[in-house]
């Protein structure tokens, strides 16, 4: 038997969506199978054309399910303390999310919250959020900080984030957002601030390693496009890539801005522009489309998903899980959502969650699709067709997780 053939893992009698077409289509192959060798795909293509001499360890019966690129979760503000359905009930009765901000609500209500967890209360509140997104196929996750604002409670959140994906079957990307708002000790000092974040905490938390990868607030309630730059230039220093929630609220030229810092997303992009769209293709940035948030604040003006999609922008989908103005923990339901309201194709989405997330995160070619030497983190569905997942509102049809080759 040829040394090749001797794999670790072999799951038979699958139909696999390999994603290698992007948002093209779903790359299928029907009556399939799928190898396994040191955590990493080692061979797929239809069960027939398996060689003769195949064998492995271990061998699934897949009993006619399908096989997917594990999902990615590539925005995500997933751990923080506190609650606020308060400010949901505000909304409801005609407070703008502006005002809400402004008056000391917002960010800030969190940001109070989560100071005062521990670390131990910060990870036993955000772990079960976390548990929710493996349950629906989940393999990768990115968690942004930036309800710290200052250097202790950042690195805090940075740590947690980190311990999760050492205690869950999960691989975690941390984002640090300590421009996602200025905190109270800075009222009206935001460019004193900036200084802080540039000179003090974003050093100190790249020596102890807890920063994959910066992010910025670029909004009228948040950051202006010069103070944004000022941390981009900080992060180039220490050779970090940056992404961006850009155009949320309006058009701040914050898709340009990122873009120019050859950046890996802008994220929102309800506002954003013609320019914009032509510097993200310029500069390969992935455009994250965060369909919860805009159902959230019931927002009125769509992503330019058309003009998007004929640029040819990559575009993922994300949960953008957080207290404010997310509290979303189901990938499937942003899917549903990103078609529903965007008018994604269910090809479009599943490329969002796999292969396009993936560059948003900078781990294309490692993650994100079914194709020998990637890592074997997939995702088994009891489905009849991919389009099941965007398609079945409130359903995880999720019946298997493997991560690293291994069946969790």
């Amino acid at each position: 038997m040829e040394q090749q053939h001797l794999w670790d893992a072999l799951w038979r009698n699958v139909h696999l969506a390999t994603m290698t077409d992007g948002s093209a289509s779903y790359g299928d192959i029907l009556n399939g199978a799928l190898a396994i060798k040191n955590g990493q795909i080692a061979w797929l293509g239809a069960e027939k054309d398996l060689p003769a001499d195949a064998h492995a360890a271990e061998t699934h019966d897949g009993q006619g399910a399908w096989l997917t690129p594990g999902l990615i979760d590539c925005h995500s503000h997933i751990v923080y303390a506190g609650n606020r359905s308060n400010e949901f009930e505000a909304r409801l009765n005609g407070v703008a999310y502006e005002a809400i901000a402004r008056a000391g609500g917002g960010i800030l209500s969190t940001v109070n919250a989560t100071r005062a967890a521990d670390f131990d209360d910060l990870l036993a509140q955000s772990l079960p959020r976390v548990k929710r997104l493996l349950a629906e196929g989940v393999t990768t996750l990115e968690i942004k900080s930036g309800y710290g604002l200052d250097l202790d409670s950042e690195a805090k959140m940075l740590r947690v984030a980190r311990h999760i994906g050492e205690i869950l079957p999960v691989t975690v990307h941390t984002t640090f957002l300590g421009a996602h708002a200025v905190p109270p000790e800075y009222k009206g000092r935001a460019d004193d601030y900036i200084t802080y974040i540039c000179e003090v905490m974003l050093p100190a938390l790249q020596a102890e390693g807890l920063v994959d990868a910066v992010d910025a607030f670029c909004e009228h309630i948040g950051f202006s496009s010069e103070q944004t730059e000022r941390v981009f230039h900080a992060a180039a220093e220490l050779n970090l890539p940056v992404k961006l929630h850009a155009e949320q609220l309006s058009d701040q030229h914050g898709a340009a801005l990122v873009a120019r810092f050859n950046g890996l997303s802008a994220d929102h992009l309800e506002y954003l522009s013609a320019d914009g769209i032509a510097a993200m293709v310029a500069h390969g940035t992935v455009a994250v489309l965060l369909p919860g948030a805009y159902y959230f604040l019931r927002e009125s003006k769509l992503p330019p998903l058309q003009a998007l999609r004929e640029a040819g922008v990559p575009m993922a989908v994300s949960t953008d899980c957080n207290p404010g103005t997310s509290p979303m923990t189901s990938l499937l339901l942003a899917m549903n959502m990103a078609c529903t309201m965007f008018k994604m194709t269910p090809q479009e989405a599943l490329a969002g969650t796999t292969i396009h997330a993936a560059q948003a995160l900078g781990q294309q070619g490692r993650v994100g699709q079914l194709a020998v030497g990637q890592a074997a983190d997939l995702a088994l569905w009891q489905i009849a067709r991919p389009a099941d997942l965007a398609y079945a509102m409130g359903q995880n049809m999720c019946v298997g997780v493997i991560k690293g080759g291994r069946l969790i």
